[in-house]
């Protein structure tokens, strides 16, 4: 038996990179379905996968459990993959590690709908308005305190699960050139060079059409990522 997870368009749907991200990174065996965000035949899909469900990232467990949200699924690999390093080991910092997993998972509503996440192309001369500001603020400010201790370049040194909820986040810095500081950029670019969001990226480009939901009437740009390794 096996993990079987459930995901949407992957150069769109950020809770389905935050669900698929910890399986990759973490060297978690998992068989993916993909479907297509907004498609007519996207509600079948979901029930499907199972009766009732309505949204994904979902996961089958391989002991017959339903998990039908990203944090659920990380919390739950968490606990069944313990020596795996999914979350930090000392104490404090593991208690900081969940609190911005939570606060990512239950806030930033401003940045979330200004730029919805689109790993297809990058976008020129975005202005973010004051909300949005006030996110890239605390934001810079949580990752700036987890940071202060950190051996590597990721939030607690090695990647997390804190890590993972923050990919799709750092995706939407790169690619509307939001304005954070120098030591924020230094963690962004550790999520473009990080493998499996590369890989991640590489899969979405053949997901199928672009989404014209998507779409920002701006200039586009090249998104500033380099191609996984062959």
């Amino acid at each position: 038996m096996e993990y079987t997870l459930l995901i949407g368009d992957r150069s769109y749907s950020s809770w389905s990179l935050r669900g698929w991200l910890p399986f990759a990174a973490f060297d978690i065996p998992v068989r993916v379905q993909s479907n297509i965000l907004y498609r007519a035949a996207f509600a079948d899909d979901l029930a499907a996968f199972a009766p009732g469900l309505r949204s994904v990232p979902a996961l089958k467990t391989p002991q017959g459990g339903l998990l039908t949200d990203s944090i659920a699924i990380a919390w739950h690999l968490a606990e069944a993959f313990p020596d795996r390093g999914l979350l930090p080991l000392e104490p404090a910092q593991r208690a900081m590690a969940q609190s911005l997993i939570a606060e990512m998972h239950s806030g930033f509503g401003a940045l979330r709908s200004a730029c919805p996440m689109n790993l297809r192309n990058a976008w020129a001369g975005f202005t973010p308005s004051a909300a949005v500001l006030a996110d890239l603020a605390r934001i810079e400010a949580i990752w700036a305190t987890a940071r202060d201790r950190a051996e590597g370049p990721f939030l607690f040194g090695a990647y997390t699960l804190a890590d993972v909820f923050y990919a799709p986040v750092a995706m939407r810095i790169a690619g509307y050139g939001l304005p954070v500081s120098d030591r924020a950029q230094a963690y962004v670019a550790a999520h473009l060079n990080h493998p499996p969001l590369r890989q991640w990226r590489a899969l979405g480009l053949s997901d199928g059409p672009e989404q014209p939901t998507y779409e920002m009437g701006l200039p586009r740009l090249p998104f500033p990522i380099t191609p996984p390794e062959m």
